[in-house]
């Protein structure tokens, strides 16, 4: 990834897939869900058999329209790697990526001061996480489970294999229990997160390039003393309402490149490629603890956020709170440490 890095690689073709809300990962994903915390693991997936998934485990997805792939995270087999959860204690969720020779991969490349990027959220994106996990020798990677509720989670692995390209595979695993599902939050130019205000400039259309700003303050004072995490001082994750699909940026410029100011805004080239809700899902590192800040934004569409007026001040002390709707904090992650 560069510092112009884009929120792409699907197409307007896929409105099929944008389509199907809860069933997509059925779909793109393993056969049936995989459950988490039953039997003492996981389940449901036929762990010797790439193809249980719908897919042969070389087929990338090409033909899908001018660009010729598919989204990330929406094929759980890509190039020849698959991602297949395996038995875990209830407290733990592992996996593994299996290569093109169906074994284990054990070689990754380090991208942004890590070897894998586990990124999981629910179907209905009332929750989200962006953990680490570790790799023991046979390949098997394991870490407390990040599924916090019951549902239907998507689990995104974010990796590239040594001597491989970029590559997001998701698998759909099920978290037994009582469901209770939340509504999509309205869109918004502002969120709180542990008593942090982001603010979010832009005006998303889809297939063009466009920037977006997020502007973080604390206490009506700019934050101008944002800490490196994992390399930059924001990443940016975007999930498709409706099929999940994963669109991943980081942001221009880099810590000690000389120019890039540590805060209070931290800009992305994005383009989003297709019309439609969308949630964004920013982590940024203040005071030694990651915090994630959440938007809805509805790109091509009545209700989408736009650059705010010239001239508008930031938030301060005295500037009412979002009304509900435009803060989400019941409805996404509050501040956490990441692991």
């Amino acid at each position: 990834m560069n510092t112009a890095m884009k929120l792409s690689g699907f197409v307007l073709g896929l409105a099929a897939v944008f389509g199907a809300a809860y069933g997509a990962g059925q779909v793109t994903g393993p056969a049936g869900p995989v459950v988490a915390g039953h039997d003492g693991g996981a389940a449901g997936h036929d762990e010797g058999d790439p193809a249980a998934a719908g897919h042969d485990a070389g087929d990338s997805g090409h033909g899908d329209g001018a660009t010729g792939h598919l989204p990330g995270g929406l094929l759980v087999a890509d190039r020849g790697y698959t991602l297949m959860p395996v038995e875990a204690p209830k407290s733990e969720f592992a996996f593994r990526i299996t290569g093109p020779d169906g074994s284990p991969v054990t070689g990754y490349d380090v991208s942004h001061d890590e070897r894998m990027h586990l990124i999981v959220a629910r179907r209905d994106l009332s929750g989200f996480r962006h953990v680490h996990p570790e790799m023991a020798a046979d390949g098997t990677w394991r870490i407390a489970s990040p599924l916090a509720s019951p549902g239907v989670w998507r689990a995104f692995a974010d990796f590239t294999p040594t001597g491989g390209a970029p590559m997001t595979l998701g698998v759909d695993v099920t978290v037994p229990g009582e469901l209770t599902e939340r509504p999509l939050p309205a869109p918004a130019n502002r969120t709180t997160v542990d008593g942090y205000t982001v603010s979010l400039a832009g005006a998303p259309q889809p297939g063009r390039s466009a920037t977006l700003s997020l502007t973080v303050s604390r206490d009506g004072t700019p934050v101008t003393n944002l800490e490196p995490y994992l390399g930059a001082y924001g990443h940016l994750v975007a999930l498709r309402h409706g099929d999940l699909a994963y669109l991943h940026v980081h942001p221009e410029g880099s810590p000690g490149d000389g120019w890039t100011a540590p805060g209070p805004e931290v800009s992305f080239i994005t383009e989003f490629p297709s019309a439609g809700a969308y949630r964004l899902y920013l982590d940024f590192r203040h005071g030694g603890v990651v915090r994630t800040a959440e938007f809805t934004v509805h790109v091509g569409e009545p209700g989408s956020v736009s650059v705010p007026a010239p001239g508008t001040p930031e938030p301060g002390p005295g500037t009412p709170e979002p009304e509900p709707g435009t803060s989400d904090d019941e409805h996404g992650t509050p501040g956490h440490e990441h692991d």
